[in-house]
């Protein structure tokens, strides 16, 4: 079942994604491509461009997968309550990730703006991270039966 694999692969892909967004932020180059949503080559990247690529090719993958997540937690008749906000929460996370990143590079890396982008990223592993802890309770439940005296 794809619901089994699905929230870890996505947290799996968002931690990587905030390391790499870490070492954008860190190293400098988060206006080596200075247009959004492509760099001026568009999809075939520069050398120039190539780190800055690389956060923006795994965050759109990561997009997809929180996308991906909800749909299928939602679908799911097992999941519980909380499973299903936090995936909502998520998705509407990565969305406002994915308009603050734009605005981020149009207005030139203004620090209040990196630091919401940051502040927003938190927020998204968190709900991502509370749906994979759900995913594990309900595998618990299933797989270990109940001990019983």
């Amino acid at each position: 079942m794809i619901l089994r694999s699905l929230p870890f692969a996505t947290l799996a892909v968002l931690f990587s994604l905030i390391f790499i967004g870490g070492y954008v932020s860190a190293s400098g180059v988060g206006l080596s491509c200075p247009e959004w949503p492509l760099c001026p080559q568009g999809f075939l990247p520069h050398q120039d461009f190539i780190i800055e690529y690389i956060h923006r090719s795994v965050a759109a993958t990561t997009g997809l997968l929180v996308i991906a997540t909800m749909a299928f937690v939602l679908k799911s008749k097992e999941t519980p309550r909380g499973m299903k906000i936090a995936s909502i929460i998520a998705a509407g996370a990565v969305i406002g990730q994915i308009a603050l990143g734009a605005v981020v590079i149009v207005e030139r890396l203004h620090s209040v703006l990196v630091t919401a982008h940051l502040g927003l990223g938190l927020v998204l592993f968190s709900m991502v991270l509370m749906t994979v802890v759900y995913l594990f309770r309900m595998t618990a439940k299933t797989t270990i039966p109940a001990i019983r005296d």
